[in-house]
């Protein structure tokens, strides 16, 4: 995997740094697990990112792209019907499209303007079929493209603590004594 960290993953960050948009992260079956997991690690980093499923994408979820958007398209076999088939809009925008892939000589990786190379020697499965070692892959280049924006944008743990103001870590973040302190007319008085 750090070897495919190279000049492509450089692009990429410039390129979805640099958007005036959205990224926009599709992907179908396991892909689109991951896919939806990294439009979500994005948001939360400060990159405006959402997911779009490419089946829904065909009828009539496409109108959620707008000029300014970079897509980041998710496909182990780069052949996956749903995404080509809204690859001819993606290029009629003239948006960007990134593609992660683990096949250098797909259709989708030589549509995209920007190629990741998230290939594995073998799926983890023993039948060599289930989407394991792929999947892993795809999900570190993803969380890698994150973590690269987030330090080019200057996310502060403030930043993260805006977007996070649930559950423990937002707690942490947070919350202080005035927020739940009571004050004036609000405090409990027990009448002697």
């Amino acid at each position: 995997m750090a070897d495919e960290i190279g000049d492509a993953f450089a692009r990429a960050v410039e390129a979805l740094g640099g958007i005036g948009g959205r990224v926009v992260v599709t992907g179908m079956g396991k892909s689109g697990h991951i896919a939806r997991k990294l439009a979500a690690t994005l948001a939360s980093t400060g990159t405006p990112a959402l997911f779009l499923d490419p089946a829904d994408g065909l009828h009539g979820d496409l109108g959620m792209l707008v000029s300014g958007d970079a897509v980041i398209a998710v496909s182990n076999s780069g052949e996956t019907e749903e995404i080509l088939r809204i690859l001819p809009v993606i290029k009629r925008m003239g948006l960007v499209l990134i593609a992660m892939s683990g096949n250098a000589g797909s259709t989708l990786a030589r549509a995209c303007d920007i190629f990741l190379d998230v290939s594995v020697a073998e799926e983890a499965c023993p039948l060599g079929l289930a989407p394991t070692a792929s999947t892993t892959a795809t999900l570190a280049m993803g969380d890698a493209l994150a973590v690269a924006l987030l330090e080019r944008r200057k996310f502060t743990a403030d930043d993260f603590a805006l977007f996070h103001p649930g559950g423990a870590l937002g707690k942490r973040l947070l919350l202080r004594v005035e927020d739940l302190m009571h004050r004036g007319d609000e405090l409990p008085v027990v009448a002697a």
